[in-house]
């Protein structure tokens, strides 16, 4: 099963929806969505490498337009799409505290949630929830986002054949690695 989603995921690479597709996911990510871009962008760098830098590119402009609808949801829909989404992950009790120190430290909270396996969803929200300067939240979002995309982009421009090569061998650990750190991400978020 997961040598067929490899398989379709490269396949799709040389759709003419490739893009779109990538975008969608980076878009949905960033405010609802629990599945990262980089298991459709990684295999699509793999297969086209000349367009390393536009997949990133796209990626980072769904991601960051995605994290404004996350910001929304926090602003203005909190009660409604916020607190469920928060309840979901355990973080409803800790919101007000979080409130405060978020307005400190929040500028930092988007730049680490943005780079990391951390879901970038409950940052966005709880920025639009805590009324983080819209400002700050975009340019940290850029910044995160882009060094998350475009890093990966540049190692597997410059490295993609030998990676490729190493994550086709690897496959079923490749996909372990992939699900421990997005389970990781999530626990994270559960009991910080």
């Amino acid at each position: 099963m997961i040598r067929r989603l490899y398989n379709w995921t490269l396949a799709l690479a040389d759709s003419p929806y490739a893009l779109w597709a990538l975008a969608f996911v980076a878009f949905l990510e960033s405010s609802v969505f629990p599945i990262p871009p980089d298991i459709i962008m990684i295999p699509m760098i793999l297969a086209r490498p000349s367009r390393a830098f536009l997949i990133a590119g796209v990626a980072l402009v769904a991601s960051v337009t995605g994290a404004l609808l996350g910001y929304y949801i926090g602003a203005s829909l909190f009660d409604v799409v916020g607190k469920p989404m928060l309840e979901f992950y355990g973080k409803t009790d800790a919101a007000e505290q979080f409130n405060q120190r978020f307005q400190d430290w929040g500028a930092w909270a988007v730049l680490i949630a943005g780079v990391t396996p951390f879901p970038f969803k409950v940052i966005t929200i709880m920025s639009g929830w805590t009324g983080l300067n819209l400002g700050v939240f975009i340019v940290s979002s850029i910044i995160a986002r882009g060094l998350r995309f475009f890093i990966v982009a540049a190692l597997l421009w410059k490295f993609g054949a030998p990676i490729r090569d190493f994550i086709e061998k690897r496959l079923g650990l490749m996909f372990t690695l992939f699900i421990l750190l997005l389970l990781g991400g999530f626990y994270l978020v559960k009991y910080i």
